[in-house]
């Protein structure tokens, strides 16, 4: 019995979890927009300039053979030395796409795809989206075993989706999200400025 109330006791207690100050300025705070337009600016233009590449290629759009060749030169196993890819698992899952002949369709989808997230991160529209798209096209590059700049682009996609609300702050989603709202939210949105808290509450 006395569990039992401790228990109940416990369920209506309320803890709330203030996030630190610099994660809240960051993920919150419109003047942190500052700080993560010349980021997000510069994110979009790296994927503009490569969709740009791509989509005047036919090699990517109309035959997908770029395409072919990456994922085939990914899936290979060297008899000595490391392979490209570290987990089976994303191995065999290019190797299906490679037997269904899937480049032919998907390097047009990766082509435009990085155009699109270019187009929308530089005008700061829906900028969580694209960062969001983006950072998995990255994770995708990484897991296919080409490091180059992915490593660096993805921690940036991954800063503005934690900003959602003010990385775009300066650009489209001023208007847009004030105009769309989130739909987990539209009838109680925050000032854009509120200072992020995170509720842990362990029921009634």
């Amino acid at each position: 019995m006395a569990e039992t109330r401790l228990y109940n006791r416990l369920l209506k207690k309320e803890r709330v979890v203030r996030d630190p100050g610099f994660a809240q300025f960051l993920t919150s705070n419109p003047l942190a927009s500052l700080i993560w337009l010349p980021l997000r600016v510069w994110l979009g233009w790296q994927w503009l300039d490569a969709g740009l590449h791509k989509v005047t290629n036919p090699a990517w759009t109309k035959t997908g053979e770029a395409l072919k060749g990456f994922w085939m030169n990914a899936v290979a196993i060297p008899e000595g030395g490391r392979p490209a890819i570290a987990f089976d698992w994303y191995r065999e899952f290019l190797q299906f796409l490679l037997d269904i002949d899937a480049y032919t369709w998907f390097g047009s989808l990766i082509a435009y795809g990085e155009l699109l997230i270019g187009i929308a991160l530089i005008l700061g529209a829906f900028t969580g989206i694209a960062a969001l798209a983006g950072g998995f096209m990255n994770w995708n590059f990484i897991m296919a075993g080409s490091a180059s700049t992915n490593g660096l682009l993805f921690a940036i996609s991954v800063g503005l989706i934690l900003a959602w609300k003010v990385s775009g702050y300066i650009g489209a989603d001023y208007f847009l999200l004030n105009l769309i709202g989130a739909p987990w939210g539209r009838k109680e949105q925050a000032p854009a400025g509120r200072l992020a808290e995170s509720t842990v509450a362990a029921g009634d």
